[in-house]
């Protein structure tokens, strides 16, 4: 067991592990630490607390101190010198006509880098703009090309369902979301029904998979052979995983009847598959 306390450098980022060694940090403390970008200032997300050693994937780093009203000053002065730096990107960015979506600039605590987060639907050649940047600041510049799905979680919004952006609001980490999951949903294979603002898998299907993951094991599904309480053998044309309710084609009538998955037995089961047609049309959906 190690003892260790969690670190993150955006409002719902990452959260990182540092060794505390004799400092005692509350949740909401900020804390200055060494990270692989330089010297950082982060708020504290989870308190001194023990894990497990297979928990820790690299030797902690100790946390350097508690920030203190002089340290937090620095990072309101970082925070203007991020905005100062966007604007005078964004006129570099425009001079030299570059095909490039500048997104956000960080700068780290102790102003040794500026990072500038950028989307291109091509690669860029900005080696010309690193040295107008250098020029400018004096410092070390590095700029960084992101997908579509992190930029979404810079920038913020409303998804279609009236509520702030999952990425934005909650989620550390993205989520890996597949074609599969919305088959398995039953949602329509329809770009704009199962994409979110980003262009990407709405994240929302990895939040609800386990449910019908659940459901799936007690619901006959699309092409299931089941037998009605009548004795009748029938395929199950329908299947709605919420209510239960089944559409069955019998041997013996034309007319399809409705039952609930609990009144059938089930003779074979189907499985939901992903035709390569669909995988093929759909695949860019699924990358970041």
């Amino acid at each position: 067991m190690k003892e260790i306390v969690g670190v993150r450098f955006k409002s719902v980022g990452k959260i990182y592990y540092f060794s505390p060694g004799d400092i005692k940090a509350n949740s909401g403390d900020y804390a200055i630490v060494e990270t692989v970008r330089g010297i950082e200032c982060g708020e504290v997300a989870i308190p001194n607390r023990m894990i497990e050693d297979n928990q820790i994937s690299s030797p902690l780093k100790p946390i350097i101190r508690l920030a203190t009203p002089a340290d937090l000053k620095i990072v309101e002065k970082n925070k203007q010198k991020e905005k100062e730096a966007f604007t005078i990107c964004q006129e570099k960015i425009n001079a030299r006509g570059l095909d490039m979506h500048l997104v956000d600039v960080e700068c780290t605590f102790d102003n040794n880098k500026l990072l500038f987060y950028f989307t291109s639907e091509n690669r860029v050649d900005f080696r010309e703009l690193v040295k107008d940047l250098a020029s400018v600041f004096r410092t070390r510049i590095e700029l960084r090309q992101i997908g579509v799905r992190d930029e979404a979680k810079i920038l913020g919004g409303l998804g279609i369902c009236g509520r702030e952006f999952c990425c934005k609001g909650y989620m550390g980490e993205f989520q890996p979301v597949s074609i599969k999951m919305a088959k398995e949903q039953g949602l329509s294979l329809n770009p704009t029904k199962i994409s979110g603002t980003c262009g990407r898998l709405m994240c929302c299907l990895k939040n609800e998979q386990n449910a019908y993951e659940a459901l799936l094991k007690i619901t006959p599904k699309i092409g299931a052979i089941v037998v009605t309480p009548d004795g009748d053998k029938g395929k199950v044309e329908d299947a709605n995983l919420i209510t239960g309710k089944l559409r069955i084609k019998t041997e013996n009538s034309e007319v399809p009847v409705t039952l609930d998955r609990s009144e059938v037995k089930l003779l074979k089961d189907a499985e939901i598959r992903v035709n390569r047609d669909e995988l093929r049309a759909l695949k860019a959906l699924e990358d970041k």
